[in-house]
């Protein structure tokens, strides 16, 4: 199984490697890189995808600001229910009832916090796809016109590069990104 990949990896470096070195040439196809993570970023990605991912961000504000107002009167109960405890250990008389009463409350408000977070997550993360996955398209139709374009035939994502293979690029050249979010920032 190890020399199966390391087999696999011997043949991708030796086809990249020879697709790069023709790419020199106006014959043969050519490689290239794009760096899909930088489309987010709002200075220097796609201007659809950034408003997009700010648009659903905003939609959500207010259950993010919920979670956060509840989060913190959690904290605030488990702080008071163990300066209750240090203080009844060194034998100070804690009122029992009132214990009971912020214990049910924690106990009531974590629920509630567990809860929302998870239905909110489920919610955030349908409305983010229902937004995102028809933009991904069109960024995915605009990097296949723009590979043609250009004479790409093939375009490596190195966010997606979670294996290591593509450990750096030592020709800036290859690096498409800037280049494709400005060609698909120009599309209206």
């Amino acid at each position: 199984m190890k020399n199966f990949a390391v087999l696999t990896l011997t043949i991708l470096f030796t086809l990249a490697f020879a697709a790069a070195a023709s790419a020199q040439g106006p014959a043969g196809g050519r490689i290239a890189v794009i760096d899909t993570l930088v489309f987010r970023d709002e200075k220097a990605g796609i201007t659809k995808y950034v408003n997009a991912l700010k648009a659903v961000n905003a939609e959500f504000a207010p259950v993010q600001t919920e979670l956060q107002t509840l989060g913190t009167r959690i904290q605030t109960l488990d702080k008071e229910m163990t300066a209750m405890r240090d203080a009844q250990q060194k034998g100070t008389p804690v009122d029992a009832r009132a214990f009971e009463a912020k214990r049910d409350e924690y106990d009531r408000l974590l629920r509630d916090y567990k809860f929302k977070e998870e239905d909110a997550k489920v919610r955030y993360e349908r409305r983010f796809s229902a937004v995102t996955t028809p933009l991904n398209q069109a960024i995915g139709n605009a990097l296949n016109e723009y590979g043609k374009q250009k004479g790409y035939s093939i375009i490596f994502d190195i966010s997606r590069d979670t294996a290591g293979l593509i450990v750096s690029i030592p020709d800036e050249k290859i690096d498409i990104t800037k280049d494709f979010i400005a060609f698909f920032n120009a599309k209206p």
